[in-house]
């Protein structure tokens, strides 16, 4: 009788086991597809960034370093490569292309211009997809790291290598206001 007690709380720890394994990889692989829908919509933005300046270009020639800094800045997070270092080059491409648009408004050439606006359009959308992306996978890192931080699950993440994933932000509060720009 008691050998068939100490089997049944060995199978049941087994499952347990298996189903909290289970549970964390289905989470890990969440947060990963969600990390993998920011970096489509990051792509398509810097995509759209290069299209968008050589239209500006022609109206403004003489406004070269605000040109300049989107080149920048898209340059730069293109090439960022920790979580915090691309949080903070998207939040500057996001200044310079609020600048961009603000230099924009002085220019009612640029501004009526079919390219220009459709590019605007298409970025606006991208910027959209953006933040509904960063939020899905904030949500997701943040329902993965629960899960490695209640009990019982927290006694066994980490010796099966399970680690805490890392929010995407978009610099802080005073970073993400756009500058203001006025002529």
């Amino acid at each position: 009788m008691v050998i068939y007690i100490i089997w049944a709380v060995v199978i049941i720890l087994v499952l347990w086991l298996v189903g909290a394994f289970n549970g964390l990889v289905r989470a890990r692989n969440r947060v990963k597809e969600a990390w993998s829908d920011i970096n489509v919509q990051l792509r398509r933005r810097h995509d759209l960034i290069p299209n968008l300046v050589e239209t500006v270009k022609g109206y403004v020639a003489h406004e070269a370093g605000v040109l300049e800094a989107v080149t920048k800045a898209r340059t730069e997070a293109v090439s960022a490569g920790s979580m915090a270092q691309k949080g903070q080059a998207e939040n500057m491409l996001s200044g310079a292309l609020g600048k961009l648009f603000a230099l924009a408004e002085a220019y009612p050439t640029l501004k009526a211009n079919e390219n220009f606006a459709k590019l605007q359009d298409e970025l606006t959308d991208t910027e959209d997809k953006i933040q509904a992306a960063r939020r899905f996978y904030n949500t997701n890192v943040m329902d993965f790291n629960t899960k490695l931080e209640v009990f019982p699950t927290n006694m066994i993440a980490s010796s099966l290598g399970f680690t805490r994933e890392e929010l995407f932000q978009l610099g802080s509060a005073d970073e993400a206001v756009l500058p203001k720009v006025s002529f």
